[in-house]
């Protein structure tokens, strides 16, 4: 059962604290056990289960915007009762929804229903057929807040994307951050405006006609300002490779799964956000009957129908598991959609010729014509990176390609790499558009990452801000560690909490109309024109794919028939290759050209169909 609609203002949950003493506005108001409440009783709506605090009926505390803390006698069966009845410091509340003055101060009410929503006129879009734009708040604009990026939403609009997808925005400790060490997931970091401003985002991208992903991490909490445990059984015993597991199956996990589900809730009524990413799903160890993404995946299942909206669920998934994405019914996790990154690998090789690392698995071209018809790469087979066998084939009579997020730049691939360098510091603007040419034709869902679209030359790296002077440099020298591991020279590992390293990844709105960088942003806008133009390239089957290469010339086509059998569709030709290449395909020497990068021409092939003579880096779609 859910707890968020039957909460009180300060109502708290600490089952193991004696007492419990909320502060508001300097006062001192002692609470109750919710629990011993008569059924009459005015507070009696607060949540009725144990180990939750109420205020008692009667209670004169203040009106309006307060801020407030908590009090908490001594926790479990520590000391005699003399000590159990003693305080401890003033704690945040671990449902804040705004932290003024940081993760460890007092926590400040908000009334979320104080907005007055412009977005009646959006009655929502599907993920599939869409395009998403991946964006960093804090670096998307030199201000880095949430009001300043509504006044570049005529840039995404004007480039066809149909969602923002919002890396995490919840309290973290410092100045800045990737948003990944958040510890409040209730709040909106007051770096970024807000939970105020967060509703005016998104209302602006809504009236728009561009939906909100929003990222949300419940598989882990940052290093500093997490006061959790103090409160509650929050964390088991053990640890993923980002910090302490969540509890979700232990002693008092009910409370803790409620947690999370309120927050999912929040998320969908009081901002109006449209989906979801959840962080490392993989990460989430949960061993009860009913996983806990069965039961996000069913809420916000409820709250779409209950609004009308098309909302959804994507997991960051390492399992290559298409349970993930099967529905419950099915006796599946239940989520709507998953990233899929043997896509990205397979493209970053095929652009790149990268092959370091996890990019060993996928060094031939023929990688890529097996993530295009059967999406996971490893389906069961050899991961050399893994050092075993690893995935599941998809159940193509099950699942959808549009299920599929795909990229080929994102915050993890780019900000993970030693220097945060993007693809477009070492590819030239043919290949960029060879690039966009390969994303935005492909059968899975694309996904840009800020920037992107217009090849910028800024990085984007891994940055922190944390005030501990120790937490600081543990950062600093695990971040050179890891690299160094990997063959890395250090001194191309930038300082986490150096300021220029956040500064530094901020990207330069001067770029998108000079030179190069206007031809590549000009690309993208038709290719996503494109994209929603010609219904062969959003066919939600995986049957009307074909492919065809050659690894020795460095070409690629991809078919996306008009129906499954059909000897017509439209064919995507892509040449990875430093040479031109002459690429045979379906069709006549007249098709049309959809879309041409660089000198395209069509001649008659000599056993039939047609060949397109590309140019080096090329790229060409075409009706046939």
């Amino acid at each position: 059962m859910n707890t968020r609609d039957h909460l009180n203002r300060f109502d708290v949950w600490a089952p193991h604290a004696r007492a419990v003493t909320v502060r508001i506005e300097g006062g001192d108001h002692d609470m109750v056990p919710a629990a011993d409440l008569p059924e009459d009783s005015p507070a009696g709506t607060a949540a009725r289960r144990d180990g939750w605090w109420t205020l008692p009926d009667g209670v004169d505390v203040p009106e309006g915007t307060v801020r407030y803390g908590y009090l908490l006698g001594k926790t479990f069966d520590e000391g005699t009762a003399e000590e159990r009845s003693q305080v401890s410091e003033v704690l945040p509340d671990p449902r804040s929804r705004r932290q003024p003055q940081g993760v460890h101060d007092l926590s400040c009410t908000f009334e979320a229903s104080a907005h007055r929503w412009g977005d009646g006129a959006w009655t929502g879009r599907t993920l599939a057929g869409s395009v998403v734009y991946e964006m960093h708040v804090g670096t998307f604009t030199p201000e880095g807040t949430l009001d300043s990026a509504v006044e570049r939403l005529d840039h995404l609009a004007d480039l066809g994307v149909d969602f923002v997808e919002l890396l995490p925005v919840n309290g973290f400790n410092g100045e800045h951050n990737w948003g990944y060490d958040g510890v409040l997931w209730y709040t909106v970091d007051e770096s970024y405006g807000g939970p105020a401003a967060y509703q005016r985002f998104v209302d602006a991208c809504h009236q728009k006609g561009i939906g909100v992903i929003q990222d949300v991490v419940y598989n882990h909490l940052g290093p500093s300002g997490n006061y959790l445990p103090l409160f509650a059984d929050y964390f088991k015993p053990g640890s993923s490779t980002w910090g302490d597991l969540i509890n979700l199956d232990g002693w008092g996990s009910d409370g803790v799964r409620d947690y999370i589900l309120d927050n999912v809730e929040m998320w969908l009524r009081d901002y109006h956000v449209d989906g979801f990413r959840l962080d490392a799903v993989h990460a989430l160890q949960d061993h009860r009957a009913v996983h806990i993404l069965e039961e996000i995946a069913e809420l916000v299942e409820r709250v779409g129908v209950e609004t009308g909206k098309p909302l959804f669920t994507v997991a960051e998934s390492d399992l290559n598991d298409h349970r993930m994405i099967t529905p419950t019914t099915a006796h599946g996790l239940g989520m709507t959609a998953q990233w899929l990154d043997d896509f990205h690998h397979a493209s970053h090789v095929a652009l790149t010729g990268e092959t370091q690392g996890y990019y060993a698995d996928f060094a031939a071209l023929g990688t890529l014509d097996k993530v295009m018809r059967d999406a996971f790469y490893h389906d069961g087979t050899m991961s050399v990176f893994r050092g075993r066998h690893h995935g599941r084939p998809v159940d193509k009579q099950r699942v959808r390609p549009w299920q599929f997020v795909t990229c080929i730049q994102n915050h993890d691939q780019i900000g993970n790499r030693a220097a945060g360098d993007r693809i477009s510091a070492s590819l030239t603007p043919d290949q960029l558009v060879l690039g966009a040419a390969l994303l935005l034709t492909q059968p899975f869902t694309p996904m840009l990452f800020m920037g992107e679209e217009w090849g910028a030359s800024t990085p984007w790296q891994f940055f922190t801000a944390h005030p501990e002077r120790e937490l600081g440099e543990a950062v600093a020298k695990g971040r050179k560690a890891e690299f160094a591991s990997m063959g890395w020279d250090e001194d191309t590992v930038p300082d986490p909490q150096a300021p220029s390293t956040f500064t530094d990844s901020k990207l330069d709105w001067d770029e998108p109309g000079r030179d190069d960088h206007a031809r590549v942003l000009a690309a993208y806008r038709e290719l996503i024109a494109l994209r929603r133009a010609v219904p062969e390239l959003t066919d939600p089957r995986f049957d009307t794919i074909g492919t065809d290469l050659d690894e020795d010339a460095r070409w690629f086509v991809l078919r996306r028939a008009t129906a499954p059998g059909s000897d017509h569709g439209v064919a995507v030709l892509l040449n990875f290759g430093a040479e031109p290449a002459r690429v045979p395909f379906p069709g006549r020497q007249d098709a049309e050209v959809l879309f041409g990068s660089g000198d395209v021409s069509l001649t008659a092939g000599t056993g039939g169909g047609a060949v397109a003579a590309l140019p080096a880096h090329g790229a060409a779609v075409v009706r046939y």
